[in-house]
């Protein structure tokens, strides 16, 4: 049976920290699955060794979280906005905050903030895919759309949330559960991606590829 947003928003007055999970399952982290997809070694160094480093990038996405991520519900038009909530999935172990959940007769969606351009981004969209898990088994209806905001160009990207995304997802999840139980870190492997990361002082793929070659000589 479908909840109610007055009940979705009483579940989280009184828990604005992470929601407390029930189970067994080691929990994974909505970020982290984001930063997986983008970077295996980033994301071992953020969610496993506890690493983390500013740059212009990150500090411009804490700037833009921080401005939405102030915790109320407000209505626009026909449309309920309920920003910075906390999800919660027992069936999958997933917890983390949403940055606006969008409620229009009736159905939910969840609306994922990012401060880059506009573009055809797994990581975000796996994110966003894992946040509508979560809204599902809290909610209790199907989810089939999504919404990623890119802050820099001003422009909302529809996302479909449709099984191949939500078995990529889900294995996401499962491939990191892994990595946050056995620690065992990834290699870093150099990509353009490694130019705007703010660990990329930490572990050097670049380097570490030429120090590979000089051993196999």
């Amino acid at each position: 049976m479908e909840r109610s947003l007055k009940s979705l928003l009483n579940s989280n007055k009184h828990n604005l920290e992470p929601c407390t999970l029930n189970f067994e399952l080691t929990p994974v982290p909505l970020a982290a699955l984001n930063q997986y997809s983008y970077c295996p070694h980033r994301c071992w160094r953020m969610f496993c060794a506890g690493e983390f480093m500013e740059n212009e990038y990150t500090i411009a996405g804490t700037d833009l979280h921080q401005r939405v991520h102030t915790v109320g519900a407000q209505q626009a038009g026909e449309t309920w906005e309920v920003r910075a909530i906390w999800l919660k999935s027992e069936r999958y172990g997933l917890t983390g905050k949403a940055d606006l959940v969008e409620v229009s007769a009736g159905q939910y969606v969840p609306v994922e903030y990012k401060h880059g351009q506009r573009g055809d981004w797994e990581n975000d969209a796996l994110q966003l895919c894992a946040q509508a898990l979560c809204l599902e088994e809290m909610m209790g209806q199907t989810i089939p759309t999504g919404y990623v905001y890119y802050a820099q160009t001003h422009q909302r990207q529809a996302i479909a949330l449709d099984e191949p995304l939500r078995q990529a997802t889900l294995e996401t999840i499962a491939t990191v559960r892994q990595l946050l139980t056995k620690g065992t870190m990834p290699q870093p492997i150099y990509s353009k991606r490694c130019k705007g990361c703010s660990l990329y002082g930490r572990c050097l793929p670049q380097a570490a590829k030429k120090v590979a070659r000089y051993q196999e000589l």
